[in-house]
């Protein structure tokens, strides 16, 4: 998919904390000649604090409902969209990754994400948490993930770049066969 050719209007961006959705969401959109969302990014703009601080102060709840009426109120926006890391905990939220499309999972292996979110301290649900209370936040939402997925692309052992690069193949390739 080059500028020119553009037929992929909206690309969601789904995975775990550390994945690289922001990095890749960035690169992404420069490729596809779009712009980029971060439904984090847009939450903290408009309520004026933190993911962390919207957590402390009214908790996992009121933020898991601001990030499914951003989510719902971007789609049909033309634009490169990462979501939060626990965006496919809500069923609603699944129901309309699943009416979307594409939908990318950058998938991650535990260990990858574990070093990326070394002494990150932006991120509530990781903070001051072991390995393997982190592995028990991620294991459930695997299935989830791969679920409200259209296409996978595995992170591990590629640059920002080079999976940014995957996904524009792959959505060429698909776009091809269509």
């Amino acid at each position: 998919m080059t500028k020119e050719e553009n037929v992929i209007d909206q690309v969601i961006l789904i995975g775990f904390m550390g994945a690289g959705k922001t990095t890749v969401g960035n690169i992404l959109a420069k490729m596809a000649n779009l712009p980029y969302i971060d439904i984090d990014e847009v939450i903290i703009s408009e309520q004026g604090m933190s993911v962390s601080d919207i957590f402390a102060k009214h908790g996992e709840k009121e933020f898991r409902r601001l990030e499914h009426e951003k989510l719902k109120e971007l789609m049909g926006t033309k634009a490169v969209i990462a979501t939060g890391g626990g965006i496919v905990l809500n069923p609603e939220n699944r129901k309309v990754l699943n009416d979307t499309y594409p939908v990318i999972y950058l998938e991650t292996d535990p260990k990858v994400f574990m070093n990326r979110l070394k002494g990150d301290t932006t991120r509530p649900l990781v903070q001051q948490k072991t390995p393997e209370e982190i592995q028990a936040i991620f294991e459930p939402r695997i299935a989830h993930y791969e679920a409200s997925a259209d296409f996978i692309v595995n992170t591990d052992n590629r640059n920002q770049q080079e999976v940014a690069k995957a996904i524009i193949d792959m959505l060429d390739n698909e776009q091809k066969q269509r």
